[in-house]
């Protein structure tokens, strides 16, 4: 079976996201957080799937680390996305759910060239 071709959609410029460390945009009808990790970015659809909740509008943080009973070790910190509804916790790099790796945010694939941001669909 042949690969089908994606189509490249201008999505921002990196300064953008730089800014503020994401942004929120829509293409054909889907709404897309953006989002810049270290000095990676990475694209999630704006749906929790839990409860199909607006996710990219949750809060960028940390999270508690494994670590010893009564110890609280914070860590992560710009590396997770907290739904805004019922405060489920995801990894901005994989998508993946904190608790179970089995449920997983909706990614897409991302291109930069000369400071601009493309989303492959």
């Amino acid at each position: 079976m042949a690969e089908t071709s994606k189509i490249k959609h201008w999505a921002a410029a990196a300064h953008t996201v730089d800014q503020t460390g994401r942004t929120l945009i829509e293409v054909g009808g889907i709404e897309i957080g953006l989002f810049k990790v270290a000095d990676r970015y990475y694209a999630w659809r704006n749906m929790c799937p839990h409860a199909a909740a607006p996710v990219c509008a949750g809060t960028v943080c940390g999270t508690k680390l494994p670590s010893a009973v009564y110890e609280y070790v914070y860590g992560r910190d710009q590396e997770i996305l907290r739904c805004p509804w019922h405060g489920w916790e995801f990894d901005l790099v994989t998508g993946k759910h904190l608790a179970d790796d089995s449920v997983k945010l909706r990614g897409y694939t991302l291109e930069v060239e000369d400071g601009q941001i493309y989303l492959l669909l």
